[in-house]
C-alpha cells in the first residue's frame, strides 16, 4: 500500500462513498479509529458563557476548560457558536455537504463578511443536492468537490445566504483569499482519463479554481492551469508583488511560486517556478539529519519550471533533480507583513511538524528560508495542518494526527516559537481552515466531517 497522501485516499475511493476521510485511511491500515457516535453529537451547541478575562500569557491563553456541549474545549473566557453544519438547508435550495476543509473570510462591505468554504468531496460522495453545472464529470455525473460560501452579517453573524459557489471539482484541500477579495480553492487531485484513480473522469484535475467571494451563486468553474496540475494544498498571495505561493501535500514535495503576467488577473497566465537553498541544501524535512536549524535563516532562488500541466504528475520530482528544496507534507499557508509561513505536517526528526518562514526578497534583497518551529513531542503539537496569523501576532494551527483515538487541538505558536494549546475538539475528526474576521473579533474553524463551522471569540490580546 503505498504511503503517499493522493494514493492512500483514492485506493479506497470507489468502496467507501459517503464516509470520512478518516475512514478511508483506516481502511488502507493507517491508525485511525471511526467516526464514534460520541464524536458524532447532533445536538445544537449554542454559544457557551465563560466567565473572566485573563488574556494572552507568555504561553498562551492559560487551561482549556471542558465545553459543557462536548464539542470543543477553549481557554477561559473564549465561547464558541455554531454557523453551519451538515445537511442545514442552505439558501439555494441544496444542503450543507461534508468535508468542510480550508476556508477564507473576506469583507464584502456594508457590514457583512463572507466565509468560502472547501469540501474536500471525491467523486461517489453526496454532493448535498443536484449540481446544475461544474468543471468535471465522473461517468456523466458532476463530481461533488468544490466550495460553499457563507455570508454574515459582521456584527451579529446572523447568516444572510449559504450557497453552493463552485462545483465538479475533487478534493478540494485548501487554499487562500486574495488582496481583490475571491478564494483560490485548490484540488488535491492530479488525476484524470486514463490515469490512476480515473475512472470514468472526462477531464484531467488537480488545479486550482478562483472563487470571488460576493459572487452569489455558484460560479462558472475555470482552472488555472499556468498555476500548474499538482497535488494542491494551500496558496498565498503576497499583497505588494502579487506572487502567489504554492504548497503541495505529498511526501517529497516542495514549494512552488507563480508569477502572474497581470497581478490581480491569474487567468492572464504567468510562470511557475519552484524554491532552491543557495548554500546547497536539498531536503528541509530533518528526517535523517539536521540540514534545517531552528531560528538560522537560508538564501534561496526560484527557478523556472515547463510543461506545469504535468500529465505525469512530476513537477516534484522534476524540481527536486534540479536542487528543489524536498518539505515533508507541505500543508497550510498564510500571509503576513513581508513574510508568510508554511505548515510541513510530518517534517521535523520525529516527524511531527514543522512550521516555515518565508521572506520575499523586496528592493534586491535575498528571499529567505527559515525553519521557524519543529515539534519534539506529541503533546507540543501533533500534525500541523492549516495555519493563520492571528491579529496579535501568533500562529493559529489546525492540528490533523493520525492518532487512535484521534485527539486534535488548536495550537498556537508564539512569534518566539513557544506552542501552546487553544482549543481541543472532542469529534473523532481534524480541525480546518481555521481564519480570523477582518475586524480579529471572530476565529472562525471547521469541524472536518461531519461538517461543522463554528465561530471563536473571546479575549484576544
Amino acid at each position: 500500500m503505498s504511503n503517499d497522501p493522493f494514493d492512500r485516499i483514492f485506493e479506497t475511493m470507489n468502496a467507501f462513498s459517503n464516509t470520512s476521510r478518516r475512514r478511508f485511511l483506516a481502511a488502507t491500515g493507517s491508525a485511525f479509529a471511526a467516526l464514534s457516535a460520541s464524536g458524532c453529537s447532533t445536538a445544537p451547541a449554542p454559544q457557551i458563557a465563560r466567565a473572566g478575562n485573563p488574556g494572552r500569557g507568555a504561553t498562551g491563553y492559560g487551561p482549556l476548560v471542558k465545553d459543557p456541549a462536548g464539542m470543543l474545549d477553549l481557554p477561559e473566557g473564549f465561547s464558541y457558536r455554531v454557523l453551519s453544519r451538515l445537511g442545514n438547508a442552505m439558501s439555494d435550495g441544496g444542503a450543507v455537504p461534508d468535508k468542510a476543509d480550508g476556508m477564507g473570510c473576506l469583507d464584502l462591505g456594508n457590514g457583512r463578511i463572507a466565509l468560502v468554504r472547501n469540501h474536500e468531496l471525491i467523486p461517489t460522495d453526496d454532493a448535498g443536492g443536484t449540481l446544475a453545472h461544474g468543471y468535471g464529470t465522473r461517468d456523466g455525473a458532476i463530481v461533488p468537490g468544490g466550495t460553499t460560501t457563507i455570508v454574515l452579517d459582521a456584527e451579529t453573524l446572523a447568516v444572510e445566504q449559504e450557497y453552493r459557489s463552485l462545483a465538479g471539482t475533487i478534493r478540494n484541500c485548501s487554499g487562500g483569499v486574495t488582496p481583490w477579495g475571491s478564494w483560490l480553492t485548490c484540488e488535491e487531485a492530479p488525476t484524470g482519463p486514463g490515469q490512476r484513480f480515473g475512472e470514468g473522469l472526462a477531464k484531467n484535475h488537480g488545479w486550482v479554481f478562483e472563487v470571488p467571494a460576493a459572487a452569489g451563486r455558484q460560479v462558472e468553474a475555470v482552472p488555472l492551469t499556468a498555476m500548474g496540475r499538482f497535488n494542491h494544498e494551500a496558496a498565498c498571495v503576497d499583497p505588494r508583488s502579487g506572487i502567489v505561493y504554492l504548497t503541495e501535500d505529498r511526501d517529497d514535495s516542495v514549494l512552488y511560486r507563480f508569477l502572474p503576467k497581470e497581478p490581480g488577473n491569474l487567468a492572464a497566465g504567468g510562470r511557475l517556478q519552484f524554491m532552491v537553498a543557495t548554500d546547497g541544501t536539498r531536503d528541509s524535512r530533518n528526517w535523517d539529519g539536521s540540514a534545517m536549524q531552528v531560528g538560522v535563516s537560508k538564501a534561496v532562488r526560484w527557478i523556472d519550471i515547463d510543461n506545469v500541466e504535468a500529465p505525469e504528475d512530476d513537477l516534484r520530482m522534476r524540481a527536486a533533480a534540479e536542487g528543489g528544496v524536498l518539505i515533508a507534507r507541505g500543508e497550510g499557508i498564510h500571509m503576513g507583513e513581508d513574510e508568510f509561513y508554511v505548515c510541513s505536517t510530518s517534517g521535523g526528526a520525529k516527524k511531527l511538524g514543522q512550521v516555515f518562514r518565508i521572506r520575499p526578497g523586496y528592493d534586491g534583497a535575498d528571499n529567505r528560508f527559515e525553519l521557524f518551529f519543529e515539534s519534539e513531542s506529541e503533546e507540543q503539537f501533533n500534525y500541523g495542518d492549516n495555519l493563520t496569523i492571528a491579529p496579535f501576532g501568533d500562529l493559529i494551527v489546525c492540528e490533523d494526527q493520525y492518532t487512535d483515538p484521534v485527539n486534535n487541538y488548536l495550537r498556537g505558536i508564539t512569534p518566539e516559537g513557544v506552542a501552546y494549546p487553544f482549543g481541543r475538539l472532542n469529534m473523532q475528526t481534524e480541525l480546518a481552515g481555521g481564519c480570523f474576521s477582518p475586524d480579529g473579533k471572530w476565529f472562525f474553524v471547521n469541524a472536518y466531517s461531519p461538517t461543522v463551522t463554528v465561530a471563536i471569540t473571546g479575549p484576544w490580546v
